[in-house]
């Protein structure tokens, strides 16, 4: 299994990076993880909306240059669909029993994803209405995946 989280923006704060390191070394038993950074758009404060539209197409365009056409393809979206871990887990090895090799979880800027890119999406998941820094998320999300191939394994860890 191969999981691919396509990230718009570099993560620039050392313990966020150090804890995403740590639970891709913990999944490597389970899955090769990959992080793909897609250059951000410089943004001004108080964009129209015409201007936010063009940046994520543009961020838009770079992530779904680097998605296949068999892969699946999990969007981060507030308005997505929420789940507990346990319903996360099973989501995800009904995608492995089902034969896909490969997922991506795509994670937007701090203005969102593109149309494109929400409708190229199999799943638009969302972790809360909350709204959380992109790169904090990144951990977040790492961490869920972590846990979901632990309950998919019956190992210990998920309480």
């Amino acid at each position: 299994m191969d999981i691919n989280i396509i990230a718009v923006g570099k993560l620039k704060e050392k313990y966020l990076q150090d804890g995403i390191d740590e639970y891709i070394k913990r999944l490597s038993k389970f899955a090769k993880v990959n992080v793909i950074e897609i250059q951000d758009e410089k943004a001004k404060e108080n964009l129209s909306q015409r201007e936010m539209d063009i940046i994520k197409q543009i961020e838009g365009n770079k992530i779904l240059s680097y998605i296949k056409p068999r892969d699946y393809c999990i969007s981060l979206a507030i308005e997505g669909k929420s789940m507990d871990s346990l319903k996360f887990s099973e989501e995800i090895s009904k995608l492995m029993l089902d034969g896909h090799s490969t997922i991506n979880f795509i994670i937007g800027g701090s203005i969102g994803l593109s149309n494109e890119v929400l409708e190229r999406s199999n799943l638009k998941l969302s972790f809360s209405k909350f709204t959380f820094p992109h790169q904090l998320m990144r951990l977040i999300l790492i961490e869920q995946i972590y846990r979901a191939f632990k309950i998919m394994n019956n190992e210990p860890y998920h309480k």
